[in-house]
């Protein structure tokens, strides 16, 4: 809410619990891309504050995750379905397809998304914070 206000921003946060382990503060609203950032990375560095604040007496407390204006549900399905396009383009060409650096959680969507492709597979490759997935044809037996 803190954000939402320095920001001067029209939004209502929503905290919600997920399950045992995780929490989920969502902000909802008008105009709130401000606090999602390209590509998402403001929403991110958010993100990382507010998990410093919540775990500084140290770790064992819940998970958070931030969400606003519903940006997470469609960087998931945008991502689903760039994978698919790419796991097609592996497969037809049988070349392997190097993805630009992305944060963990865009990382485990295109994992998850090609291990619902038969035919490809994929490996994560470099150091954060230029880790990348590598979508890659699998060999033929």
């Amino acid at each position: 809410e803190g954000l939402v206000d320095a920001f001067d921003l029209d939004g209502q946060v929503i905290v919600e619990t997920v399950d045992d382990d995780t929490i989920e503060a969502k902000v909802d609203g008008e105009d709130l891309g401000l606090l999602i950032g390209p590509k998402g990375l403001t929403l991110q560095a958010v993100q990382e504050l507010a998990r410093a604040v919540l775990q500084k007496d140290g770790p064992g407390g819940p998970r958070l995750r931030v969400d606003v204006g519903g940006y997470r549900e469609r960087r998931r399905e945008a991502l689903s379905r760039f994978t698919h396009t790419v796991a097609e383009q592996v497969l037809a060409s049988g070349t392997a397809t190097s993805l630009e650096p992305m944060v963990a959680a865009d990382r485990r969507v295109v994992h998850d998304t090609v291990n619902e492709i038969d035919g490809v597979h994929t490996i994560s490759e470099g150091e954060e914070p230029r880790r990348r997935v590598v979508v890659r044809p699998l060999p033929v037996a």
